[in-house]
């Protein structure tokens, strides 16, 4: 889940401003709720919706609620209803939860530039601990507020659909569940493993960002219009290799990014071991020498910038990351070109369009 929120991301630039305040108040108001049912003694931690709002307002494009809205239009949705706004924010609350996970499984201490949440309960209610008691704390209690926006994230979607609405959205947001965890899971479970399939990195990206963050989005939106099989087809023609585009400039972030600018570590993946698209390609070409280095850094968790160096410079000797900027700029063309099969609204393909351009940038 941590590649489905695409550090390389770029906004949904070209969509009024006023759609994503909207989600943002819509999610302030629910929160405003929890904590009002908090502190009077509702089944509610009170610290728990205060700490989600910190970290939802940490940062974070909302481009799973804004491609939502997008969905909308393209289906011939006009406005902003409440309905299509409180979908949006459901996607969003689901987003927070997919992170929180994301994290504690990553071993993650920041994100968006900020302390991650298990790290900052570990801090806050682990001062009396010693610290692995202090770190276990903050991953119980993380666990438990990931879970608590999962719910949440059901409340916000079955308090504003109409029966009709909901039947239209639900097969396809079960789906960007499932396929989400499918995703996560083949991450973790191939991480640490040396391999040179890069098609199962692509598979991984598929489900973890391509479908997740694009393409499901842009489905349930659309399904609130009242969208054709066909409009979904072709929603679908455009997300997924823009989808793909946004997970591979991601994991050349991860590895190639400035903190200072991404929010995010880059010796994580490293560190991780994570089987991505750019690691399979070096493993590829790599000579035994620089394969016997991938296999004996990557995935090490104490990894220090000189060996992080080192890795890096495989990584280009081997043409793994001129690989992947091709296959970036490979998927944009492919995006762009069912973008225009859509014939879209002018302003909303153009926004499409800005967006799709963006996920070709790379780090300098």
């Amino acid at each position: 889940m941590h590649s489905g929120t695409a550090a390389g991301t770029p906004p949904c630039s070209g969509l009024p401003a006023e759609y994503r305040a909207a989600v943002e108040a819509h999610l302030a108001a629910f929160l405003d709720a929890k904590e009002r049912s908090g502190t009077a003694g509702g089944p509610v931690p009170e610290d728990v919706p205060a700490l989600l709002r910190e970290f939802i307002g940490a940062g974070g494009k909302r481009i799973r609620p804004l491609l939502c809205i997008a969905g909308w239009q393209a289906g011939g949705g006009t406005g902003l209803p409440g309905e299509v706004v409180g979908t949006a924010a459901a996607l969003e609350m689901f987003h927070a939860f997919a992170l929180i996970h994301d994290d504690i499984m990553d071993g993650s201490v920041t994100r968006r530039g900020r302390t991650t949440v298990h790290q900052m309960l570990a801090d806050r209610l682990g001062a009396a601990l010693d610290p692995d008691q202090a770190e276990q704390l903050g991953v119980s209690a993380a666990i438990l507020v990931g879970d608590l926006a999962l719910t949440w994230s059901d409340e916000l979607l079955y308090t504003d659909l109409t029966p009709h609405r909901l039947a239209a959205v639900l097969p396809l947001v079960m789906a960007m569940r499932a396929e989400t965890v499918h995703g996560q899971y083949l991450d973790i479970t191939s991480a640490r493993r040396p391999s040179t399939d890069a098609s199962l990195a692509l598979r991984i990206a598929r489900y973890k960002t391509a479908a997740y963050t694009v393409e499901r989005p842009l489905h349930i939106g659309a399904a609130l219009a009242g969208a054709q099989p066909e409009l979904l087809a072709g929603l679908s023609a455009y997300a997924l290799p823009a989808g793909e585009a946004f997970q591979l400039a991601d994991d050349l972030l991860g590895v190639f990014g400035d903190p200072q600018t991404t929010g995010k570590p880059n010796l994580d993946d490293l560190r991780g071991g994570k089987h991505t698209v750019l690691v399979a390609l070096a493993r590829e070409h790599a000579t035994p020498e620089q394969r016997d280095t991938l296999d004996a850094l990557l995935g090490r968790p104490g990894l220090g910038p000189q060996d992080a160096t080192r890795l890096r410079r495989i990584l280009v000797a081997t043409g793994a990351r001129a690989e992947v900027e091709h296959l970036i700029t490979e998927r944009r063309n492919r995006a762009l070109t069912a973008l225009n099969a859509l014939a879209l609204p002018t302003p909303l393909a153009d926004a499409l369009s800005r967006l799709t351009l963006g996920s070709a940038a790379h780090p300098a």
